[in-house]
């Protein structure tokens, strides 16, 4: 099984522990926090971008949606609004972030539509073709064994079923790739230890950021996972990048 140089990247050098324990550890962490930062760190865009990727499945008209590292069940709550299908399943590693995503489905009256559980894209709890849709936004970055993941979340699709996949990525445009910088390495991780006290989850998504296999590279991948058909679409100058493909 192929590694990735974002495969290593973990909040914690020091740690002993797993990536993925490290990831469901430093999420429990900023979960309170969580909402809020993303959407006052991108300005409210991070609203639009998951938008964006959700509309890639309205030809499609899925009616059983996997919504992977669904964290605080944003993308899951979008895909009802946007699509309405029969049943939503959100997965995650971490509790934390679940625990505030079911309070949200609570609030809205859908706890029998979106079902949120415990667990992770290498060793997702579904059979073989179970899903007309996998969804995963800002959580690729964040697997132990890409490959693996996407080769999962392939497994469970349908045939003819479509991954849609939102990540971060790097800007090209000089200026702006400037500006970017600076952003995503001093002023990211500076908000992140003043409002959710830990500066090591954001100073963790720059260098996840910086190491991820982006843009063809990652349609590479996830056609070596068995994906057909797929295609990206850059968002915000290239800050963010729609990847989809079906089974």
């Amino acid at each position: 099984m192929e590694k990735f140089a974002h495969d290593t990247i973990v909040p914690l050098k020091n740690s002993s522990l797993s990536k993925k324990e490290q990831v469901a550890d430093m999420f429990d962490s900023i979960a309170f926090r969580y909402d809020f930062l993303n959407r006052f760190l991108s300005a409210g865009i991070d609203v639009w971008w998951r938008k964006k990727a959700i509309s890639q499945l309205a030809a499609l008209q899925p009616q059983m949606v996997l919504d992977v590292a669904t964290g605080t069940a944003d993308v899951a709550l979008m895909t009802y609004d946007i699509l309405h299908p029969q049943k939503i399943i959100g997965i995650d590693i971490s509790e934390g972030m679940l625990n505030l995503g079911r309070k949200k489905i609570t609030a809205k009256g859908l706890g029998n539509t979106i079902e949120l559980y415990t667990g992770d894209s290498e060793h997702i709890a579904f059979d073989a073709d179970t899903f007309d849709a996998v969804t995963v936004a800002f959580g690729v970055r964040n697997f132990q064994n890409l490959q693996k993941g996407l080769e999962d979340m392939r497994r469970v699709l349908k045939p003819g079923g479509k991954l849609v996949v939102l990540e971060f990525s790097k800007p090209k445009n000089g200026l702006f790739k400037g500006f970017y910088n600076i952003y995503m390495n001093i002023i990211a991780p500076a908000f992140g230890k003043m409002v959710a006290k830990n500066k090591d989850a954001y100073q963790y998504l720059n260098d996840s950021v910086q190491a991820f296999p982006e843009g063809g590279t990652f349609l590479d991948i996830m056609r070596q996972a068995g994906f057909k058909n797929t295609y990206l679409k850059k968002l915000s100058l290239g800050i963010c990048t729609i990847y989809c493909g079906n089974k």
